[in-house]
């Protein structure tokens, strides 16, 4: 069976993915309004109404925002721990549906592992899909690396793995010291080097796409993302790329 991804943006001014395997399509995340959902989803020749459901990983509003809309219009299940559902202020949807990290569970053909992740929010999540042969795992927003993490992204096929940021372009860079210290904190966002690292400690034997995601476009750049892969990982050289924030990321196909 073929398992393929790709992304309606990335960053933060808004997140969507779509994960895909046999008749199932999973929206992760949805950070847009609802037009501009239905457009970048068409645009990556998917109709809106043909996605199955939704999975939330936080209640940040770039990864959050349109979910409810989409949601309702679509008469959508909604995936969510309940800490993020208590932090959800955007009305009511067709059904909600519980997710508990550690307890993985199955949508049509994709099997979801979610895993729990240190940021600050009330109850984040993160996954991994699975299709049976193919693993793909999606960690956009996380502080700090935890060996629960390590455990869950071995093994994968594919993972979107945020490299928010450059620390020295972070450090020199125009936000307000508040505001760096909680993008640098253990709750915040993954730099270049943490994001490689992570990487670099996985067992990577069938790791064959590594998307860069969730890029600063203050603290940032796609050259210095992509440095930081290439020198941690050395000779070990799955296809890098980076998702774009209006671009997103045309479908990788795993078969």
């Amino acid at each position: 069976m073929t398992m393929r991804f790709a992304m309606l943006g990335s960053g933060s001014q808004g997140n969507g993915t779509l994960i895909q395997s046999g008749t199932t399509t999973l929206l992760v995340d949805c950070g847009f309004m609802l037009r501009e959902t239905e457009m970048r989803i068409r645009r990556l020749g998917v109709a809106p109404h043909d996605v199955t459901a939704v999975i939330v990983t936080h209640e940040h509003y770039d990864h959050i925002g349109g979910v409810a809309r989409f949601a309702r219009k679509h008469r959508l299940p909604v995936w969510l721990t309940d800490g993020t559902r208590a932090g959800w202020r955007d009305g009511p949807v067709p059904r909600n549906q519980r997710v508990a990290c550690g307890e993985a569970f199955t949508i049509g053909d994709i099997r979801v592992e979610p895993f729990a992740v240190p940021h600050d929010a009330r109850e984040p999540s993160h996954y991994v899909f699975g299709d049976g042969t193919h693993r793909v795992g999606v960690l956009s927003d996380a502080g700090s690396v935890t060996d629960g993490m390590r455990a869950v992204l071995s093994g994968c096929d594919a993972l979107l793995l945020e490299f928010n940021h450059d620390l020295a372009m972070l450090e020199n860079g125009p936000y307000e010291p508040p505001l760096k210290r909680r993008i640098a904190g253990p709750l915040g966002h993954l730099s270049n080097v943490q994001a490689a690292e992570l990487v670099a400690s996985l067992d990577n034997g069938r790791l064959r796409h590594l998307v860069l995601t969730h890029l600063s476009e203050t603290n940032n750049t796609p050259e210095l993302a992509l440095a930081a892969a290439r020198d941690r990982l050395g000779l070990f050289a799955p296809e890098l790329t980076c998702a774009h924030q209006r671009d997103g990321l045309d479908w990788r196909v795993l078969q």
